[in-house]
């Protein structure tokens, strides 16, 4: 069953809100001694003070809005809900681009409906940019339409990517381009998935891919990139997933689809 106008209104409302205020945060309230309080996966996958503060302000806002919804969050917050929906965060999606002052960070929020992204919303505040996407209601760039560029031919498409924190899987990563790079135009690698995912559905680049992505990293850019008129998917006939997310308009997606799984993009 298709979920209401009312209902989708209201979860894109509060998606947009909590982007926002948390996007505040983390641009207004950054100090300037701005250090890592933890890593993950690898001593260069950081978490800062930022991140968490921001989750927190998320979590707060949804709880008290919709406290029988689920939660997934980055930084850790986990909860079932009763409702059927459940909203999957990156509080600070592009962590070492904001701890080194770059401008390309977001945060991503998304809102599922019994296991399908139906709201996303992608706040980039460093660029003043508001993405959003509404399962079966196009993507927009703060307030107006945007779309995907028609598919290049394959020698003249600019990709973007990007890289995971475990070294022997960006190992693996970089022998994947050496293969690539002489077929595509150029690469891109702007460190935020979600930032990435909105840069497609805005025609910035022709087509994205990447292994390693967490539910958080895609969820909201998937949908927008999606209702822009992209394709996504993972290795060919699968959804986008832990091993590969491949984003492109149709005519490209297919060849680079393909082309990934030739070169076993999907593994070590």
């Amino acid at each position: 069953m298709s979920p209401s106008p009312d209902l989708l209104a209201e979860l894109l409302e509060l998606a947009k809100e909590a982007a926002i205020r948390a996007g505040s945060l983390l641009r207004d309230g950054r100090p300037a001694d701005l250090g890592v309080a933890a890593t993950k996966s690898s001593p260069v996958d950081v978490v800062t003070e930022m991140d968490l503060a921001s989750e927190k302000l998320i979590l707060e806002l949804i709880g008290e809005r919709r406290p029988a919804d689920g939660y997934l969050g980055e930084e850790g917050a986990e909860r079932n809900g009763t409702s059927g929906v459940r909203w999957v965060v990156d509080p600070l999606d592009g962590t070492v681009n904001y701890l080194y002052g770059l401008h390309n960070w977001a945060v991503s929020v998304a809102a599922e409906l019994d296991g399908r992204a139906v709201v996303g919303v992608v706040y980039a505040p460093a660029r003043g940019e508001l993405f959003h996407a509404v399962l079966g209601g196009g993507a927009y760039l703060d307030g107006h339409p945007v779309s995907c560029r028609p598919a290049p031919p394959w020698g003249q498409a600019l990709v973007s990517t990007g890289f995971n924190y475990v070294q022997s899987v960006r190992v693996r990563q970089a022998e994947v381009l050496l293969h690539l790079m002489p077929e595509f135009r150029d690469i891109r690698r702007g460190g935020a998935a979600a930032v990435d995912l909105c840069d497609l559905a805005a025609g910035r680049v022709d087509g994205y891919f990447e292994r390693g992505l967490a539910p958080w990293d895609r969820a909201a850019g998937v949908l927008i990139a999606r209702e822009a008129g992209a394709l996504a998917g993972g290795r060919p006939g699968q959804e986008p997933d832990g091993d590969l997310t491949v984003a492109a308009p149709p005519g490209l997606f297919e060849q680079l689809q393909q082309r990934l799984d030739e070169i076993g993009a999907w593994r070590d």
